[in-house]
């Protein structure tokens, strides 16, 4: 899928969203249909699902839905609904040989086909061969599952090019990868808000100070669209600079790289090859729940892991939360009015390209 280009010819008239897109619930419905049911969104794991009958539930939005893994290992998604009468099929996690409504009984095998409905014998013209769960698409993405509710989108490959190789390159233990830890953070904005910021690193010098200096060299920071990716690139800091010991010996081991898949999740791997990643999950027009993953080689105890996720809670997480919850005020100011993008021909640290490109994908998808 093409990324969209900013015209650099037309740079004085980009401006940012006006405030409507971060306060009116409208908005906000009109983007579960547009973006979230049309898109590529992270379910969860492959260590989630180990064994066949291994499963677990989660929401995209307002649509539950449950991934599992087959007799035959296939890793399948369908909604989490009873095609008898509505009634949510699992809870939580676990393992099963058998789906099982826990209303009438009806039960299903591991690939959706139903197997019994008690009494359809009674039933006259009743077929079980025409009775199976609603199933959604799945690809799994070097261990990590995600599925998309459009059953005519194209594959990730296309929306994302090149990503699955270079972040192989930068972790080559990639499918070895457990989560360890997740970081759970409320912010009181709008999911673009938090994105936005997430996207640029414009403020970062003067409100990040920890990563700024002890984890990447500002100087040579880019944010450039790859497909519907933002991809992030700079040098880590100077070894003798970085707040916690690294594997410089790994091909990629002194840079930094993040992969932001649009809409709503993000692949960044630190200096030494740790990956942490960033999930979205909005909760309304003005709240957003940022799950933040941690992971080690299967699953180990690793300090320095453990000493990252609480330094990035302690200054990164603080830092951005009264950030975007300022900036979300200030979409209810009358005394608002969108400023220009500064949009650096170069690109580089100080440019907001990577904000025009999050809105020309947020208004393809709202007019599409």
């Amino acid at each position: 899928m093409a990324a969209a280009i900013v015209d650099q010819d037309d740079i004085g008239a980009v401006r940012a969203l006006e405030p409507h897109y971060y306060t009116d619930p409208r908005i906000f419905l009109s983007e579960r249909e547009a973006v979230f049911f049309r898109t590529w969104q992270y379910a969860g794991h492959m260590s989630q699902l180990g064994r066949p009958g291994d499963f677990f539930t989660f929401a995209i939005a307002d649509q539950n839905l449950f991934c599992v893994r087959d007799r035959q290992g296939q890793v399948r998604c369908f909604y989490n609904v009873c095609a008898h009468r509505g009634h949510a099929l699992v809870a939580g996690d676990g393992n099963c040989s058998v789906l099982v409504c826990p209303y009438h009984a009806w039960s299903y095998d591991l690939d959706g086909a139903l197997r019994k409905a008690p009494n359809q014998k009674k039933a006259k013209a009743f077929d079980p061969r025409g009775v199976r769960l609603t199933e959604v698409r799945v690809e799994v993405f070097c261990g990590f599952i995600f599925v998309n509710l459009d059953a005519k989108a194209a594959p990730m490959d296309e929306w994302f090019p090149d990503v699955e190789a270079e972040l192989r390159a930068f972790v080559p233990f990639i499918d070895r990868l457990h989560p360890v830890q997740w970081v759970r953070v409320e912010e009181n904005c709008n999911w673009k808000i938090s994105v936005e910021n997430y996207s640029e690193c414009y403020h970062c010098s003067l409100n990040h100070p920890t990563f700024a200096r002890g984890v990447i060299d500002p100087q040579s920071y880019d944010v450039r669209p790859q497909g519907h990716c933002l991809r992030h690139t700079t040098r880590s800091a100077d070894l003798s600079r970085l707040s916690y010991p690294i594997d410089d010996s790994l091909p990629h081991g002194t840079e930094y790289s993040s992969w932001y898949l649009w809409p709503t999740f993000s692949f960044q791997v630190y200096p030494g090859g740790l990956l942490n990643t960033y999930l979205w999950r909005p909760t309304d027009t003005e709240r957003t729940i940022v799950y933040r993953g941690w992971y080690t080689v299967d699953g180990a105890e690793s300090e320095v892991v453990a000493r990252m996720a609480d330094q990035d809670r302690r200054t990164t997480v603080e830092e951005d939360i009264r950030l975007v919850e300022s900036v979300q005020r200030g979409m209810h100011s009358r005394g608002y009015k969108p400023g220009p993008l500064i949009l650096d021909p170069a690109f580089g640290l100080n440019s907001e390209h990577s904000i025009a490109a999050l809105n020309a994908w947020l208004m393809e998808a709202l007019n599409s």
